[in-house]
Formats: structure tokens, C-alpha cells, sequence
């Protein structure tokens, strides 16, 4: 994508009134939508559209030599991706809503209002990229490749849940749209940012800022910039990130935590695409593709308030999930492989064997962390690492009993009743107990003898004896 041309393919005028035509482009190249082909004779559309692709079209209904319903029916049949804003006069709205029937979008009334026209034309932008991506997203389902998976290689994955993300990221990548991307601390949100703006073609960089903990001046002075002499300590004058990001992507993390305030502020940049440096009435064009972040439940954010309604909409037109790593454990084996590596890789040391025990072991714990916990044990393990086969007591010290965890019934057990309570139900037999607590333990250890009986705290003949004695 070309910095400074929005959107990537240009906007089609056609009307046979210079000033009209004049006044178009003015607007909304005013408003940032500044990619624009300008054509006051109908009969050149054909040929125009034929050569070169565009992104939408606004079309005049009434025009000497080839009228805007003949045009119609010609974008409509040759070019039905291109979404088409009929202008119409006062008294001819009935055809404009035949037009409408006919494969439009929309339509204006002349007069045409600035407001309605950006906003329209804008409307009629995003719709083409949802067709676009939606295509994107259809031919990847079909398929089931990834067809760059090169932008994947840092976001380590096995899992169908994590395909479809990537697919997803691959689908809505060169659009301009904002993106939302949830999910637990630690689970990758970064890495995924990082994938789309790799896949965008954006020429611009990845800037990323945490703006949890910036209050509304701080924000401001961060994403904006500010003019000398702009507050009290504005000496020289500074640009701001989106400055830094431009022709790029700028990614907002724990985006949950903005103020009121700094949320107005946002809504301009994602809704208007302009900002305002601090001590300046001049709009500056913010050419940024927005992508944010956060740990928090946004949905819950906005039914209490706490987040701006018309900033949620706008920030999730595109909106990615990323699950915890226990939701999707067969990524672990990779993982562990994948951290392995890049551990042994930057202590300088050669890349260990893996115990068969390990990711057993890893599936019972629970990783509030997520796969920076995992790769900050991998890596704590490999540092005391000397030579063969990878030691489990570092792994062993770090989960401690949440490896090992509880039986259901054991849990249950610890809520005893009180005085004046109802009485518990039946504790079972203590050799009940024991056969549950031991199939719990070999579930937990896939199935490994040797790992279940750590876990227990008992030998493996102890277990294997237990177990013999529930089969016979």
C-alpha cells in the first residue's frame, strides 16, 4: 500500500457538472479520502474501468450520452465487487431507488449535504474491503493453507483454533479498517499485530505503546505530538507516534485502560482519520493503520460504560481472540520445541533433548501466564542446563503442586460444613477415594505411569501395583 493514498484503489467521480464534480473532490479529499479519479464524461467509464481498478464509484443518475443507470448496468454486470453511490435530484428519487434495486449501494440528493457524502462514500469503502475479505476468507477455508505462512513464524502454532486466527489475519490484512485483538496476558496479541502489519504491505513501520497507566495529556502528547512553545517545557517541537507510524500501523496495547478523555481523542483519529498536535488548530491526515490490544472483557467494558459505544463499534470492525495456551494444548509440543531452540540459541549452548515426560507434565499446569510463562521456564530450565537429556526437576520446582493439582472429590472435601449448615453428602470409602484420585493423576500425565506417580507422590511400582489391583 502506497503511504498517503487512501484508499489503496482510487475513488471513481463521474458527473457531467464540472462544479459538482469539483465540489466531490474537494470534500473528501478534505476528509482523507484523497485516492481520487475525477471523470466528467460518462462514455469514458467504460474503457477507464476496464484499464484500471477502482475502489467504489459515485455516479450522477442524469448524463448526456451514456446515463448513470445505463453505467449501472454495466458495473453492476462487468464489475460487481465495485460498490456504486447514485447522485440524484430532488425529484427523482424513484429512480434512485430503483437503482438501489438494481445493485447500488446507496444514493445522495442533490444538494448533496459534505457530512452525507464523506460518510457515504466511506461506507461504500469499507463495504467493498468486507467483500474483499470475505473472498480472502473463503478461499483460505477452502484451501486450509496459509497462503503466506512465512508472517506466521514467530506465533508458533499447531492448533485448528490458531489456523483460523492466521487465516483470519491473512483475510482482513491490507485493509485500512481498525483492528481489536482480546485474550489473556501473554497469550501472543502483540505477535498477531505484528503478522498483519507484516502481511499489509504497508510501507510504513510498526510502531507499538503500551497506554495503560498514560493519563489524557501524557496520551495526547504521545500519539500527537506537540508545537513549540505548546505547554510549559515545550522548548523544540516534538512529532508523535503516529507521525513515527506513518504510511505503517500503530498498536495500541491494553487499550482497556484509556480515560474518557484520551478516548474521545482516539475516536477522531480511528473515525475522522485526523488529529491535532498539542497547540496547533491544524488537522494533520493520521495515514496509520490502528490495531489494539487488551486482557480485559471490552464487552463488559461497554455495558458499564467504561468504554466509549461509539469507539467499541468502531474498534472492533475486525476482531481477533486469541485463546489461552491451555485452550489449545497441541501447540505445546511445538512450543516446547520452538523455545528449546531460540533458549539454547541465546545462551550460546546446544539445543537439549526434551524428557518424553515433559509435556505431559506441562498439561497439567495451567499457565495463567499463558506462552510467556512457558517460554520464560523453558528458558530458566535450559540456563542450568549442562549436557544430554533436559532435566524435569526445574519444571518439577517451578509448577510445584499445580502440576500436580487435586482430585474433583479432594476439593470438595476442603468445603466442609459449619455449624447450622446441611449435611454434607457421603464422603465414600477412603479406597474409593484413592482409585479416583489415581485415575485423575494418570489422566492428567497422558497416560504416563511415571509422571502420574510423581504427581501422587509414590513409586512407580507402588502405582503400578494400585493399578493392577483396581483391574483384577
Amino acid at each position: 500500500m502506497s503511504a498517503g493514498r487512501y484508499p489503496e484503489l482510487p475513488v471513481l467521480l463521474v458527473d457531467d457538472e464540472p462544479h459538482a464534480l469539483h465540489g466531490f473532490e474537494i470534500a473528501l479529499r478534505s476528509s482523507g479520502i484523497d485516492n481520487i479519479i475525477a471523470c466528467p464524461n460518462s462514455q469514458e467509464v467504460p474503457p477507464l474501468l476496464a484499464r484500471q481498478e477502482v475502489e467504489a464509484m459515485l455516479l450522477d443518475l442524469w448524463m448526456p450520452r451514456l446515463s448513470g443507470e445505463e453505467l449501472l448496468a454495466h458495473v453492476t454486470q462487468g464489475f460487481p465487487d465495485v460498490p456504486v453511490v447514485i447522485v440524484t435530484g430532488v425529484n427523482e428519487v424513484d429512480t434512485a431507488v430503483r437503482c438501489i434495486k438494481a445493485g447500488a449501494c446507496d444514493y445522495l440528493v442533490k444538494p448533496v449535504d459534505r457530512n452525507r457524502l464523506v460518510t457515504t462514500v466511506g461506507r461504500a469503502i469499507e463495504l467493498r474491503e468486507l467483500r474483499r475479505e470475505n473472498s480472502r476468507l473463503s478461499r483460505g477455508l477452502l484451501s486450509q493453507e496459509l497462503q503466506h505462512p512465512e508472517a506466521f513464524v514467530a506465533l508458533v502454532h499447531g492448533s485448528t483454533a490458531m489456523r483460523s486466527i492466521c487465516q483470519y489475519c491473512e483475510a482482513i490484512a491490507t485493509t485500512a479498517q481498525p483492528v481489536l485483538i482480546t485474550g489473556e496476558t501473554g497469550v501472543g496479541k502483540e505477535l498477531v499485530a505484528r503478522a498483519i502489519h507484516a502481511l499489509s504491505g504497508r510501507a510504513g513501520a510498526f510502531v507499538p505503546v503500551n497506554v495503560a497507566g498514560l493519563d489524557d495529556n501524557v496520551f495526547a502528547d504521545t500519539l500527537f505530538g506537540h508545537r513549540k512553545g505548546a505547554f510549559t517545557g515545550a522548548d523544540e517541537a516534538r512529532a508523535g507516534l503516529i507521525e513515527s507510524a506513518a504510511g505503517g500501523t500503530l498498536f495500541l496495547d491494553e487499550i482497556g485502560d484509556l480515560s474518557p478523555a484520551s478516548q474521545v481523542k482516539l475516536l477522531r483519529v480511528v473515525q475522522e482519520r485526523e488529529y491535532h498536535p498539542l497547540g496547533s488548530d491544524l488537522a494533520r491526515r493520521a495515514d496509520v493503520r490502528i490495531v489494539v490490544a487488551t486482557n480485559q472483557d471490552v464487552q463488559a467494558q461497554h455495558q458499564a460504560g467504561r468504554l466509549r459505544r461509539d469507539l467499541f463499534y468502531r474498534l472492533r470492525t475486525h476482531h481477533i481472540h486469541v485463546p489461552s495456551l491451555r485452550a489449545r494444548p497441541d501447540d505445546l509440543p511445538l512450543l516446547v520445541d520452538h523455545f528449546l531452540e531460540e533458549s539454547a540459541r541465546a545462551l550460546g549452548k546446544r539445543k537439549p533433548t526434551a524428557p518424553k515426560e515433559l509435556v505431559p507434565m506441562l498439561r497439567t499446569h495451567r499457565f495463567p501466564g499463558n506462552v510467556r510463562e512457558l517460554r520464560a521456564l523453558i528458558l530458566d530450565a535450559v540456563s542450568t542446563h549442562r549436557a544430554g537429556v533436559l532435566s524435569l526437576e526445574t519444571f518439577r520446582a517451578a509448577l510445584g503442586q499445580a502440576a500436580a493439582g487435586s482430585a474433583p472429590e479432594l476439593e470438595a472435601a476442603t468445603d466442609a460444613p459449619g455449624v447450622g449448615d446441611s449435611p454434607a453428602p457421603p464422603l465414600g470409602t477412603l479406597r474409593h477415594v484413592t482409585d479416583r484420585l489415581v485415575a485423575e493423576a494418570v489422566r492428567r500425565a497422558g497416560g504416563s505411569q511415571a509422571l502420574a506417580a510423581r504427581m501422587l507422590g509414590i513409586s512407580r511400582q507402588a502405582l503400578n501395583r494400585r493399578l493392577k489391583r483396581k483391574t483384577d
